[in-house]
């Protein structure tokens, strides 16, 4: 019988369930007709499917399986050989296993490879001597100035390069500090206009957001600090291990005192042509006493001396001779301060002491370990929104958190704190609290440098910074000489000191007298225009200039006089608040006078062509500083919270990567991201080092 009559017969008389018979029994005639007349599966799917309905689906498979066939026994040469048997499925898993492992394998030993040649290339096996052209004037610096100090008008690294060398006669940037104003503003400062200078007694940059979780061992302290000097050397720009005592403004001089060869302090004078201001500030004592007893979180000496104290108070409170009194004191942390610091290191606190002391330490330690915290205000983190405060308030309850508040400290003891309360009656009633650890963290204060300076300027009336006005100039300084940014400044919102200069302007203007002049609706937009220019922060309260004429407008009359616009001015005034003293408006300020420097420099060439050189240079290049607030958010214990834009949010771990991602995003380098996802890591893996040092 033909093959294909022989196909056609097969698939009629086949159901599904014999199909694998049908098949098989095929197979030979198959391999057989193919050495003569190979059988296409167009050609098998023609003749089957002229059988009964259950063809086409046998026939489909037939097709399936036949054409198979027919490719495969065509590579071997038409061998009569059985089908290879396929490998089982435990086999495969294996092998594709295995192979990823290698993979795996081969890639990190790449790597690593890589690493290992870059590393490498980082050595210098021989010396590298060269010739170095050092100015006499910098080896030997002439004296003068009040006190007959060196004075350093060239630097011995002013040669070391070309780009160096072009910047030698440039104005002189002189900034004092290192921290979020002054980074900021050497980052975005034009290195080809002047001639920069920074001056600091601290050669690295802190991140100070991050710091609380340093003084338990969650972060290492390097993972929050960047050296200075590769930050300064991409502007092509001196760093002096100094610190500045006072400025001779007559001669532009900056008194400066760093630690000699032998330990003494020298003083030399520092020129400049521009200083910037930017030396942070200090804990603020509010007068009270015994804060010699107290520890402070402001740089990592502080945060290495608070890790060092907690672990050794867990250590001794180990001790089989410690007292069960002693142990409560020992076991007992008093944090001062419910903003952001303080809250903060309250949560990371408890955090390490729930996680990691009681897996290591005697279980009677976790049960004696009290955490308090002193709030002087209602609610803790008080300039967050309230719903993000109660929500703090809760999760510290939640964790045994002690928060007290409305609380004022009187005095801190060696052992113990005392601190004032209001009862039901309004009566003040002092509480004392055992402690063996006290962080202070109650706002900020001025330097010592920074009230030197105020003590120098008779207009200098704020106790807690430095004033500035709202070009970020420090007043009674030399106009556009001196600036001031970060946490030792604060800018003045004088709104209604400024009313005589509004009105005499716009009198002038009609050629009135201004105590006699009547205001109408678009001369008060006028002056509106000229406050916002020159307090932008303002510009929020005169969105609705329509509402505040018609407010203050009482005797209806269309008009506002002197004493009614004054009054408006006033009412404004006192809306404004200071700028707060944090990172987020040290980097906007440092931003902010790094552009206008700039804009200074482009437009000074045809200044001194046209011989200007007085008035108001920096209101006439540029404008006045806006602060913009970007929101702001704490940890509060494996949960966070957001005051961001008007949106309040909180939450837990989620909120927490959250919060850990914009911090990540926030530093300065590659290097210490890379550093902070590694001590985060650690952390999980780990634990918190618990030790010394």
């Amino acid at each position: 019988m033909p093959f294909h009559q022989a196909f056609a017969r097969a698939a009629r008389v086949s159901t599904p369930s014999n199909t694998f018979k049908v098949s098989q029994a095929l197979s030979s005639q198959c391999r057989t007709r193919l050495r003569t007349s190979p059988v296409t599966p167009a050609r098998l799917y023609s003749l089957t499917s002229r059988s009964r309905p259950s063809g086409p689906t046998i026939a489909s498979h037939l097709t399936r399986r036949w054409s198979r066939t027919a490719i495969y026994t065509t590579g071997r040469a038409l061998s009569t050989r059985p089908l290879p048997n396929t490998k089982s499925r435990v086999y495969r898993y294996a092998y594709r296993s295995f192979a990823a492992l290698g993979f795996v394998v081969l890639s990190l030993g790449g790597v690593l490879t890589a690493v290992f040649i870059y590393d490498a290339t980082t050595y210098r096996m021989g010396p590298a001597n060269e010739d170095v052209s050092v100015s006499e004037v910098a080896l030997n610096p002439r004296r003068g100035g009040p006190k007959n100090l060196p004075i350093a008008e060239h630097l011995i690294d002013d040669d070391d390069s070309p780009s160096k060398k072009n910047q030698k006669h440039k104005p002189k940037l002189v900034i004092l500090g290192t921290g979020w104003g002054a980074v900021s503003l050497l980052k975005n400062i034009d290195p080809d206009e002047y001639h920069v200078t920074v001056v600091s007694p601290s050669n690295h940059f802190l991140f100070t957001p991050m710091l609380p979780s340093a003084t338990v061992g969650t972060l290492d302290l390097r993972s929050l600090v960047e050296p200075i000097r590769p930050i300064v050397a991409r502007v092509d720009g001196h760093f002096l291990k100094a610190m500045a005592q006072d400025i001779e403004f007559s001669e532009k001089l900056v008194e400066c005192t760093a630690v000699g060869p032998n330990g003494e302090n020298q003083s030399f004078y520092l020129p400049y042509d521009k200083l910037v201001v930017a030396v942070g500030s200090v804990s603020n004592p509010h007068g009270v006493k015994g804060l010699d007893n107290c520890h402070f979180l402001k740089d990592t000496n502080d945060a290495r001396l608070i890790r060092n104290t907690v672990i050794r108070n867990l250590e001794t409170a180990s001790l089989p001779t410690t007292t069960d009194e002693e142990r409560k004191r020992l076991l007992s942390f008093v944090i001062c301060g419910g903003g952001p610091t303080g809250v903060e290191f309250a949560a990371e606190l408890y955090d390490m002491l729930n996680e990691d002391v009681v897996k290591f330490f005697p279980k009677i330690l976790r049960c004696e370990i009290s955490v308090h915290l002193v709030q002087s205000r209602g609610h803790i983190l008080n300039t967050y929104d309230e719903t993000l405060s109660r929500y703090a308030e809760a999760r510290f309850a939640h964790d045994s958190v002690d928060v007290q508040t409305n609380a004022r400290v009187k005095e801190v003891k060696p052992d113990r704190i005392l601190f004032s309360q209001k009862d039901e009656q309004g009566k003040d009633i002092v509480k004392e609290i055992p402690m063996g650890f006290c962080l202070w963290s109650t706002g900020v204060a001025q330097t010592e440098f920074s009230r030197r300076l105020a003590d120098k300027i008779e207009v200098q009336k704020n106790k807690h910074a430095l004033e500035t006005d709202t070009h970020l100039r420090l007043i009674g300084a030399p106009l556009g000489d001196v600036y001031a940014i970060g946490d030792c400044s604060t800018v003045q919102n004088n709104v209604s000191d400024h009313i005589v200069t509004f009105l005499r302007t716009l009198a002038w203007e009609k050629g009135k007298n201004p105590e006699d002049m009547q205001i109408t609706f678009s001369d008060w937009r006028s002056v509106a225009k000229k406050v916002r220019q020159r307090f932008p922060q303002a510009a929020d309260h005169l969105r609705r200039l329509d509402r505040l004429f018609q407010q203050y407008d009482k005797d209806k009359s269309g008009t506002l006089d002197f004493g009614e616009l004054r009054e408006l001015l006033i009412q404004i005034d006192s809306k404004l608040t200071s700028l707060p003293a944090t990172a987020q408006r040290a980097h906007q300020q440092g931003t902010y006078l790094a552009k206008k420097l700039n804009r200074m420099a482009q437009v000074a060439p045809g200044m001194q062509l046209n011989q200007v050189d007085y008035g108001d240079l920096d209101e006439s290049v540029y404008k006045a500083f806006e602060y913009h607030n970007l929101g702001s958010l704490a940890y509060v214990g494996n949960a966070a919270v957001f005051d961001i834009g008007g949106m309040n949010f909180a939450g837990g771990l989620m909120a927490v990567y959250l919060w850990r991602s914009i911090y990540f995003a926030q530093s300065v380098s590659f290097r210490t991201r890379f550093m902070l996802a590694m001590d985060w890591t650690k952390r999980g893996l780990f634990g918190r080092d618990l030790m010394n040092f």
